[in-house]
């Protein structure tokens, strides 16, 4: 035990039915005995509970269609099953959409992390971790020494990066004004199943697995630190249960990949031709490169990556080539019926 230990009981997990929340849930499932989840989602385009299939009649599960930005409803749901700690993925996440519609993102991830908070404090204080991104630091030029770590100044530089700032400036206040016992969390780039194919490398297997044309921004160029999606998953759980409150915690894979070299990489495990790739006009604000210093974690909580990149990203191709059935239903929405189908009537 350290003297920061915590055993949650019972976790209210926002987002549980998106790409990272679901599988956050899964791992919690999977490598705990006692923990109890409620998930608790507004399903809108990107929450899916095709992704918890496995876990839906799991007697330590519960699901509670809400949104967040209705704050009574975050209290109801904490009451009703006796949460006692709040991990908070619930956000618009995708930039290119916080570009053409900006509003959505500071309702979501602004309003509706303030009212989480909200919650958290009417029900006893709970201890509350939100899941940030890496974005929130700007841009790195080239020098690979230059990192992100958790003092860097935040310079958003989009919409969407703007709001996830916003939502954790919330977060620090209210552990500093009012004593909540909050946590912060920001990562690099997640990549693994159940990822909406907007996002960039289930994009790639999707259009490549048909032989479509690869959109790749710009010259390609840009650099982001990639990082497994269940490595994050315990890296939240190690941050949740021995973090020290009040404190950020950066989560990083030590994967530093140009946009081009990930795009090659599933052209060449796909056996596709590089002609596929197609160069379009780069999107604005696009930052050059991200990196993240993940020190602290590792030395204060003991956690690194276990997953290296060419490992995570050939199981991430073949899980969506062996569940093509999932990815067609998300890209013909489809997968929206879902939640009639399993809870109609209940």
């Amino acid at each position: 035990m350290t003297p920061n230990a915590f055993t949650p009981r019972c976790l209210l997990v926002t987002g549980g039915a998106g790409f990272i929340g679901s599988n956050f849930v899964h791992h919690v499932l999977e490598t705990t005995r006692d923990v109890r989840i409620v998930n608790f989602d507004a399903l809108t385009y990107a929450g899916n509970l095709a992704n918890l299939t496995a876990v839906a009649k799991d007697p330590r599960y519960a699901f509670v269609k809400g949104d967040i930005c209705d704050t009574q409803a975050v209290i109801d749901a904490c009451k009703a099953h006796n949460v006692d700690a709040i991990v908070h993925f619930a956000a618009e996440s995708h930039v290119d959409r916080s570009i053409v519609g900006p509003g959505v993102f500071i309702q979501t991830n602004v309003a509706g992390t303030l009212s989480v908070l909200q919650a958290a404090r009417q029900c006893g204080d709970l201890r509350l971790l939100q899941v940030g991104t890496d974005e929130v630091y700007g841009s790195l030029g080239s020098d690979p020494n230059d990192l992100f770590r958790e003092d860097t100044p935040l310079d958003p530089h989009s919409p969407y990066s703007a709001s996830k700032a916003s939502a954790d400036h919330l977060v620090a206040a209210y552990f500093h004004t009012f004593g909540l016992p909050t946590l912060i969390t920001r990562c690099s780039n997640n990549y693994g199943p159940y990822q909406f194919p907007e996002k960039m490398i289930p994009l790639m297997i999707n259009n490549a697995r048909h032989g479509k044309p690869l959109p790749v921004y710009g010259d390609g160029l840009n650099v982001r630190d990639w990082l497994y999606v269940r490595d994050h998953c315990s890296a939240i759980w190690a941050v949740l249960t021995r973090g020290a409150a009040g404190r950020v915690y950066n989560i990083g894979g030590n994967s530093e990949k140009t946009n081009l070299e990930v795009v090659r990489a599933i052209l060449r495990h796909l056996k596709q031709p590089e002609s596929l790739i197609t160069y379009v006009k780069d999107r604005p604000g696009h930052d050059r490169r991200y990196a993240i210093d993940a020190s602290r974690i590792r030395d204060e909580l003991g956690w690194t990556p276990s997953v290296d990149f060419e490992t995570g990203l050939n199981q991430t191709i073949n899980w969506y080539l062996a569940n093509g059935d999932w990815l067609d239903q998300v890209v013909s929405g489809e997968y929206q019926k879902y939640y009639d189908a399993m809870y109609a009537g209940r």
